[in-house]
């Protein structure tokens, strides 16, 4: 059935925010743990909600862990956000042919919409789900159905993109269709392996699914 509803992940999906992440992730660990953490062993926590894995690594310490976090994070946001190649132009492309769209994030929403904001997508996404709008953040389907209901979508023709298994599963639990996005940060094989309807090696595929 033809998709006529999108919903899109932010981080990692429309804007490259992994370095980003990764050094926030690092400079936290680094005050609060005592150690250095590589980029490997930080890719795992890139996509679930943060007080999760602040609560994994030192629950004692969870709520400092991710003040310090978000600290470094606002400070250093937009010396980092970009977008992937091609994302501007196909989400006007997508606007301008009337295609309905939210943003579905483990981000509350101010944090989100400043990415937006500083990368101009901000004028194509009026409806963002961030974390301060759920009880259960991704793969529990509530904020990809709070996404899909604010646009007045259907299950059925319905499109999640993501690229973690979060936003797969989300979508799969939700019973939307999903797209994920080959450029993730955890590899093309890990996202095919999580058996998405679509897998996208450029963002501009979706003009072509959308007309299938």
């Amino acid at each position: 059935m033809t998709i006529k509803t999108l919903l899109f992940d932010l981080d990692g999906t429309l804007i490259d925010s992994n370095e980003l992440i990764v050094a926030s992730f690092q400079h936290t660990f680094k005050e609060h743990l005592g150690r250095d953490y590589t980029k490997e062993e930080i890719l795992p926590f890139i996509g679930p909600p943060l007080k999760d894995t602040m609560d994994k690594l030192d629950e004692g310490q969870s709520e400092q862990m991710m003040k310090t976090y978000r600290e470094h994070n606002a400070l250093h946001h937009d010396a980092y956000i970009e977008m992937y190649d091609g994302v501007y132009e196909t989400i006007k492309s997508l606007h301008e042919f009337g295609y309905p769209m939210a943003i579905v994030t483990t981000k509350i929403e101010k944090t989100a919409r400043k990415g937006l904001e500083l990368t101009g997508l901000d004028e194509f996404f009026d409806v963002v789900i961030g974390l301060d709008h759920v009880s259960q953040a991704k793969p529990d389907p509530e904020p990809v159905l709070k996404g899909m209901h604010a646009l007045n979508g259907t299950l059925e023709t319905t499109l999640m993109v993501g690229d973690n298994s979060h936003d797969i599963h989300a979508g799969q639990n939700a019973g939307t269709k999903t797209a994920a996005v080959g450029w993730s940060a955890k590899g093309r094989d890990y996202m095919e392996s999580l058996n998405p309807d679509y897998v996208l090696n450029h963002i501009s595929d979706l003009i072509d699914i959308i007309k299938e």
